[in-house]
């Protein structure tokens, strides 16, 4: 049992981050807002998790960090917990990252990873511990690192147009992702449109994405939670909007594991305009 909610906590944690990488392609007009929310994870109906997500967007710039840990039950199998922050700039109607860092413990096994960006190529990638050896692993190449996004500014998404961002072009795009050992795609699907209320903060519509998981390069085809992953069908990504801007961000994810349905839910969500930085405004700071 403790090597099963392992592997499956494990799993669970690794397809949520998967799920949670999402396209900052798009167009539409640049603003500014802040987001503060707050998630529980869950596995078959019980708490396993807890994380935090505090984004900010500027006239120039954009950060965002989040944090989580294991809880309740599952802290008897198998701890852990992490912390990650990126950084980018903004550029015309664009968020381009540059550096995204991460620190996961679980188990006594600190994981550090670090990742430098340029106009969407890796730069710099610092991975401690490196990826153990596998002579059935699909070797990344110079081109996986190219046309990528990193993990956490990846769950920016900006929706094209002037219409609600809350639509179905919210889901419309595959996304290229590099996470510092693997290179893969989520491929999004509208599935519909559904209403959340926060315990805190947002109430209102969001948009359901259908999610297929594809994996290019840095992993071991055979390995089973990849297979898993790939056979998967039913994993939904649920995209709230923030304030003041045209990114809509995850609310919830869902998928089916071994143990029972894992969700990742916002029990708080609140997000408001800021304004627009002017030159004279910004010569008076």
């Amino acid at each position: 049992m403790h090597l099963s909610l392992r592997r499956i906590s494990r799993g669970f944690c690794f397809s949520g981050a998967a799920v949670v990488m999402v396209c900052l392609a798009g167009g539409g007009a640049c603003a500014q807002g802040k987001l503060d929310a707050r998630y529980t994870a869950s596995l078959a109906g019980v708490q396993i998790g807890k994380g935090a997500w505090v984004i900010e967007i500027g006239d120039d710039q954009f950060t965002a960090a989040a944090s989580g840990t294991t809880t309740g039950l599952l802290r008897v199998f198998a701890t852990g917990q992490g912390s990650g922050a990126s950084r980018g700039i903004v550029r015309g109607d664009n968020l381009a990252p540059t550096a995204f860092v991460s620190t996961v413990n679980n188990d006594k096994r600190v994981e550090e990873l670090r990742i430098v960006l340029s106009a969407g190529t890796v730069k710099d990638l610092v991975v401690d511990p490196p990826t153990t050896p596998n002579p059935d692993r699909i070797p990344l190449t110079d081109a996986h690192r190219r046309g990528v996004i990193d993990p956490m500014s990846a769950g920016l998404i900006r929706v094209p147009g002037n219409g609600d961002p809350v639509s179905p072009e919210a889901c419309r795009r595959t996304i290229p992702v590099f996470d510092g050992r693997m290179r893969f795609d989520l491929q999004l699907s509208f599935k519909r449109i559904e209403k959340v209320q926060a315990q805190k903060g947002y109430q209102g519509p969001v948009a359901v994405c259908g999610v297929q998981f594809m994996p290019l390069a840095g992993h071991v085809p055979d390995r089973a939670a990849i297979k898993y992953l790939v056979a998967q069908r039913d994993m939904e990504i649920w995209l709230a909007p923030i304030a003041g801007t045209r990114i809509v961000v995850p609310y919830r994810i869902s998928l089916q594991t071994p143990l029972g349905q894992g969700v990742l839910e916002a029990t708080q969500f609140i997000s408001a305009a800021t304004p627009r930085t002017t030159p004279a405004t910004a010569a008076v700071r």
